[in-house]
């Protein structure tokens, strides 16, 4: 791990270039942009379009890989895969659309899409890791914000859409095919593991507040300029007036390590923060969370305390064994292996299975939901649901992280409050009232948010830092099978049985999706109910971690 003062500009160096690699990362976001051409030019039906959007979130949910090279290799070459695999996805998808390689098999653009919506795995699980090992203190506000961006990422693509290619779905994805490189390889010089600070400085929060401010500012900006491009006839200088803003909105964050570069820390301010650490670096609560040898430093000496009867010794020295060490306490580091038997960690995969699995099959359909209740353009639901989005992955970061340590109440909770909203959006959805549509996706987008930015620093401070990268892509394999389940065979199913009642390959009405609505609305009332057992499960488990006001590991608590 590089060695740097823990505080200095590199952490927040690579934060920023975090954030443009997270908006290439949300490109898996844009399917509802070209998939309306594959299916008019390649003649695909509904169940063939829901099965490629399948594949779209099972590319960018399957993390195993990169996780795995997370703990093996610099986040340098993890993001260099995510380079690659992008090209040549979004490439072959592009040669199919253009009849630059005519009669593509399906199976091909399906396996395509696949490798190309995996860069989304590959760059996010780079970046994400990174920064919550070079933010340990801060998990659920450096996982808001990073998530948060990704969310915006459906905005800032849409903007680009519709304000410079003008509508184009194969000039949008030769963006993606050459631009999601080029982000990579600028930005992976920046993003690299620093030495994390070893107590909490009330400069950073500063700083963090400034990023969720900028955040929130580009998504104003992003939602208004889109609403103005849908209802006004806009010229091009505007249009890239409008994106050149934008540009600076992404840029933001660098004003960070930018101010800390044109004005640094005194030198009698530096050794008063060096005091100040190493007094408090004799406490329990001020020990790195994070180091080359964090399984050592921080539970090994555990071990040593624990009572051990003379007969156990006996047979260890028996069996070849000088002491059987136990096994980890939640809020240490966990191995794959030893998490998964966990019931806590199966309780939070279905809930968020549940959670997400229901909002990306609306996702997924949003153009085709639109078109059936009579909004023939997408883009404005598709921009309003990456807005909403956006505000619960980075409201969630910020609302849990007060709330766990004001009141050490679980993450968890938000899952729930959030999964009982949902069940009322969707029989909302199904109920297809009028001027109801708009208010259905927006509290949705919020929601499905939400599950993403609780789901991720709750893994982290269950499980440990250690094999993050893994466990929480595991976890979040919930959304490419929920996508399977939900999206592509009942909602598939659903849509083309009401379309071949109305003799076409469209449909049109609210039948459309009312049973799939009001199948995804039972589901999240069992994920209610789940995510309140969860919650009160791992209640004892937050007084601990947070006991102090801030997060620490646990010195002296069972499983």
């Amino acid at each position: 791990m590089v060695d740097l003062k823990a505080g200095s500009r590199p952490p927040w160096v690579g934060l920023g270039a975090a954030v443009w690699v997270q908006i290439a990362a949300g490109n898996a976001y844009t399917f509802s942009l070209y998939s309306p051409v594959l299916k008019s030019v390649l003649g695909f039906s509904q169940q063939q379009l829901t099965i490629l959007g399948v594949a779209n979130d099972i590319g960018e949910n399957v993390g195993i890989l990169p996780g795995i090279a997370c703990n093996k290799l610099p986040p340098w070459s993890v993001l260099l895969v995510g380079v690659f695999t992008s090209f040549f996805g979004y490439g072959v998808i592009w040669l199919a659309v253009t009849q630059t390689l005519p009669s593509v098999p399906y199976w091909v653009l399906w396996c395509a899409l696949c490798v190309a919506t995996n860069s989304s795995a590959w760059l996010g699980t780079a970046v994400l890791v990174t920064n919550m090992r070079n933010f340990p203190l801060c998990r659920g506000t450096v996982a808001g914000i990073l998530k948060g961006y990704i969310g915006l990422s459906g905005a800032v693509f849409t903007e680009v859409f519709t304000m410079v290619l003008n509508g184009s779905a194969s000039n949008h994805l030769l963006l993606l095919t050459l631009g999601i490189p080029a982000i990579g390889l600028a930005m992976m010089y920046f993003v690299r593991p620093c030495t994390p600070a070893l107590g909490e400085d009330s400069r950073e929060h500063g700083h963090f507040l400034f990023v969720q401010g900028a955040s929130v500012a580009l998504a104003v900006y992003l939602l208004t300029t889109t609403i103005l491009k849908g209802f006004l006839s806009l010229g091009n200088a505007i249009s890239y007036t409008f994106i050149a803003v934008m540009v600076v909105l992404l840029m933001a964050p660098l004003a960070i390590p930018l101010k800390m570069t044109l004005f640094p820390v005194t030198s009698k301010k530096q050794g008063e923060q060096a005091d100040l650490v190493g007094d408090e670096g004799d406490s329990n609560t001020m020990d790195p969370l994070l180091t080359p040898s964090s399984s050592a430093t921080n539970i090994g000496s555990y071990y040593e305390s624990e009572d051990v009867s003379e007969v156990d010794m006996l047979l260890a020295v028996g069996e070849g064994a000088v002491k059987k060490k136990r096994k980890p306490r939640r809020g240490e580091d966990f191995t794959f292996r030893e998490a998964i038997v966990k019931a806590d960690f199966w309780l939070l995969w279905v809930v968020y299975f549940f959670g997400v699995g229901s909002g990306v099959t609306v996702l997924n359909n949003l153009a085709q939901i639109g078109v059936s209740l009579g909004v023939n353009d997408a883009t404005i639901l598709l921009s309003l649901f990456s807005f909403c989005n956006f505000l619960g992955r980075l409201g969630s970061g910020v609302v849990s992280e007060h709330f766990v340590r004001s009141k050490t109440i679980p993450r968890t909770f938000w899952m729930a409050v959030t999964q009982s909203i949902m069940v009322l959006t969707f029989l909302l959805y199904a109920s297809a009232m009028n001027g109801t549509l708009y208010a259905a996706t927006a509290l949705l987008g919020v929601c499905y948010g939400v599950q993403f930015g609780i789901m991720i620093p709750t893994a982290s401070e269950l499980f440990g830092l250690k094999h993050f990268g893994i466990i929480f892509n595991f976890i979040g394999l919930g959304n490419p099978v929920g996508a399977l389940l939900f999206s592509g065979w009942l909602a598939g199913q659903v849509y083309d049985t009401e379309a071949a009642k109305q003799l076409g390959s469209s449909c049109i009405g609210v039948n459309c999706f009312r049973l799939t609505f009001l199948v995804l609305a039972g589901l999240c009332g069992v994920g209610t109910l789940l995510s309140i057992v969860l919650t009160v499960r791992l209640k004892p488990v937050y007084q601990m971690l947070y006991a102090n006001g801030s997060f620490r590991l646990p010195q002296s608590s069972d499983h």
